[in-house]
């Protein structure tokens, strides 16, 4: 066998263990991906019942949002009716007020005159009856 020859061999011996040994990366990649594939299957198994009853929760919460919304806008309707109601019973407070004030402190004021008045005059009747009158 000569040089070149011997080299031809030694390189054909070089290829076939090359390529037994791709071979044997490629079974094992093959069987990492089988692997894979049961546990992808397998993951998928689990999440759809979570991701449907996820589904279901997310539909529940997004009512009871909606409802929240339309009562807190209902309760919003009704403050701002209070606050209309408390608004004009103040005002109306205030123009009875202001327009009775006036004619009861009048009232008043004429009843407490008369009253001393008429203590003035039952005491000055008072006095001309105790002091003698002189005849003349």
């Amino acid at each position: 066998m000569t040089a070149g020859e011997l080299a031809v061999l030694m390189a054909a011996v070089l290829c076939c263990i090359g390529f037994a040994a791709l071979v044997v990366v490629l079974v094992r990649v093959l069987d990492s991906l089988k692997m894979l594939r049961a546990e992808v299957g397998t993951l998928r198994a689990e999440t759809t019942p979570l991701l449907l009853e996820l589904r279901s929760s997310t539909r529940d919460a997004r009512d009871i949002v909606e409802e929240a919304r339309d009562d807190l806008e209902r309760f919003d309707r009704v403050l701002g009716s209070a606050e209309a109601i408390s608004g004009a019973v103040a005002g109306g407070s205030r123009v009875a007020r202001a327009a009775l004030s006036a004619p009861i402190i009048k009232t008043v004021a004429i009843g407490t005159g008369t009253s001393r008045a008429v203590r003035r005059l039952r005491r000055s009747d008072r006095k001309q009856q105790r002091t003698p009158r002189k005849s003349a």
